[in-house]
């Protein structure tokens, strides 16, 4: 488990380092002067040369790097160029409303994926099978932005049980503006000891989750299948079924545990992508999360946003690879290094 963590470690810190080159490279590579762009268009040349001085653009490649680098060691990772804040504290914010969405989000697809799975896997080959596999084959193909506008027409526009979009109730603003303590609306309105804004935030949390989690239900089901299938045939299993367990306690006890393996390794990759790339469901939505965000920043060719952005993103993937990394050998005995 040691040489696990420190293996593990090792690469996240190497993968970390290419992140950080590879935000740098974008930098400059993005169309235009970021001087001229941080001056404005009626700059002076005196004022530009001013500028490139403070950016540190008139030092040489090797020693805008090392300084670059250095910078997001120490949490300098520069001011946007359209919010003229530091981007560190702009990411910031805006990856805590876009983690309660997509935490949200792979919660919801935990909770129905794994079930479908289970259900799948023990009723192989019959109606439950079936309709699992149809449910997942459709939640995997339709299209994300489809998928937003029928929820919003039934359930909001139609049956008007659900908000359309937005954060929370407009009649609620000064009340979320008041409670900002982690810019999440479900933990902050109980902070706050606010049980109407905690209800309405989660409300308005519904449609956006459904969309999100859509494919990770479907990746989920599938892989817990395959996962519980492959488990249901090794010795433990046939031992506890010999001895007399009901299938029921053989499937959830014995051999669900040992199959969740495939799931959690996708989870991190879905949880990264999902972070990555909600922008169109935060933008149907009205949801002013990182997405947005690094919308707003490619708009304004903000290359500081743009580097921030795609760092977080990726420190954020690293993470949650590392944790799923540690939580596979206690989910599952057999990857426990014997002596470790």
């Amino acid at each position: 488990m040691r040489r696990l963590l420190v293996r593990r470690g090792l690469q996240s810190l190497l993968v970390a380092l290419g992140v950080g080159l590879l935000a740098f490279v974008i930098t400059r590579l993005l169309p235009g002067d970021p001087a001229a762009t941080w001056a404005g268009p009626r700059a002076t040349e005196a004022q530009l040369a001013q500028v490139r001085i403070q950016l540190g653009l008139d030092q040489p490649l090797p020693v805008q790097l090392a300084t670059y680098l250095g910078d997001l060691v120490r949490g300098d990772w520069g001011l946007s160029i359209h919010t003229r804040q530091p981007v560190l504290s702009d990411v910031a914010g805006r990856f805590m409303t876009s983690l309660e969405l997509v935490g949200l989000a792979m919660l919801l697809a935990g909770l129905v994926g794994i079930p479908m799975g289970v259900a799948a896997a023990r009723w192989r080959g019959r109606l439950p099978d079936w309709m699992s596999g149809l449910t997942s084959s459709t939640l995997a193909s339709v299209p994300v932005f489809w998928l937003a506008l029928v929820l919003q027409l039934v359930f909001a526009s139609t049956l008007h049980w659900l908000p359309v979009a937005g954060r929370w109730d407009r009649d609620l603003n000064k009340l979320a503006q008041a409670a900002t303590t982690t810019h999440m609306v479900l933990v902050d309105s109980l902070l706050a000891g606010n049980m109407d804004l905690f209800v309405s935030g989660l409300t308005h949390l519904v449609l956006p989750a459904i969309v999100i989690a859509a494919y990770p239900i479907a990746l989920f089901a599938r892989l817990t299948r395959a996962g519980l299938l492959e488990t249901m045939g090794e010795e433990h299993v046939r031992m506890a079924r010999a001895i007399g367990f009901p299938e029921r306690t053989i499937i959830w006890r014995f051999a669900l545990r040992a199959s969740l393996g495939p799931a959690l390794s996708a989870l991190a990759l879905v949880f990264g992508y999902a972070l990555g790339n909600t922008f169109l469901v935060e933008n149907l939505f009205n949801f002013q999360g990182l997405g947005s965000y690094a919308v707003d920043s490619i708009a304004a060719l903000d290359a500081p946003a743009i580097a921030g952005t795609t760092i977080f993103v990726a420190l954020a993937y690293l993470v949650a690879n590392f944790l799923v990394d540690m939580l596979r050998p206690l989910m599952d005995p057999r990857l426990r290094e014997p002596g470790r």
